[in-house]
């Protein structure tokens, strides 16, 4: 069986547990490649009972081919309205690139995301930031891409996010035996998106124990972490 590197990360203590976490290197995973053969390929050598995989949402949507090329996409004149009020942030291009943003007036639609920039704008304005993608709702917050950081050629893609992440976890659960959480992860915050049945530990905790993105954010190819909880070492009484 060919096998990758596995990078064994700073532990991490949440919870009353110790997190030993290894970040999997993969190959490049193509569109449409079967999800269960990936993990099967990488995780199988490292995985013993009682850990569980916590997986970039990116490689779940890349293997069920919801990506759409930059060759696709026409910026229209509401896309390139609505990215003048976005933050910019220096490691990540988020929805200041007029293609991204159309692609979430794709998802949502143009009056809805209209409906959006106003609500959201009004709402800033009192301190309140995020009601611009909680007004735009059709899960735009989690479409990724378009980020010259990615490795090639997916720097070149929007990603949609997985069709339906606690289904698609459990149903990864189901064919391998392997407890799954799916993330939103970057260098800024990590969400997440869904999580099978037999994740043993609070999945409040599994976002404080993978927070520093130990799944990367560049050219790692990385996109699977093997998390492997144990019983943080007791202090001594004085």
């Amino acid at each position: 069986m060919v096998t990758e590197p596995v990078s064994w990360q700073e532990n991490s203590v949440v919870g009353g547990r110790t997190y030993r976490r290894a970040a999997i290197r993969t190959h490049l995973v193509h569109v449409k490649e079967p999800i269960v053969d990936v993990l099967q390929t990488y995780v199988s050598p490292v995985f013993e009972p009682g850990d569980f995989l916590v997986l970039s949402e990116k490689f779940v949507a890349i293997t069920q081919g919801r990506v759409i090329h930059r060759s696709l996409v026409r910026p229209g004149l509401l896309a390139r309205l609505l990215v003048k009020g976005v933050t910019k942030l220096k490691d990540d291009v988020g929805f200041s690139d007029p293609a991204k943003m159309q692609v979430a007036i794709m998802r949502a639609g143009w009056a809805r995301m209209a409906i959006a920039m106003v609500g959201g704008s009004i709402t800033r304005l009192f301190g309140r930031h995020g009601d611009f993608y909680r007004i735009a709702g059709n899960r735009v917050s989690e479409i990724d891409g378009f980020n010259p950081h990615t490795v090639r050629p997916f720097n070149e893609f929007a990603m949609l996010g997985p069709e339906d992440p606690p289904r698609d976890a459990q149903a990864i659960e189901d064919a391998t035996g392997w407890p799954v959480v799916i993330v939103d992860a970057n260098n800024i915050n990590v969400e997440v998106l869904g999580a099978s049945s037999g994740v043993g530990v609070p999945l409040v905790d599994v976002r404080l124990a993978v927070l520093d993105n130990p799944l990367g954010q560049g050219e790692e190819q990385t996109p699977i972490v093997l998390m492997r909880p144990v019983a943080a070492p007791q202090t001594p009484p004085r």
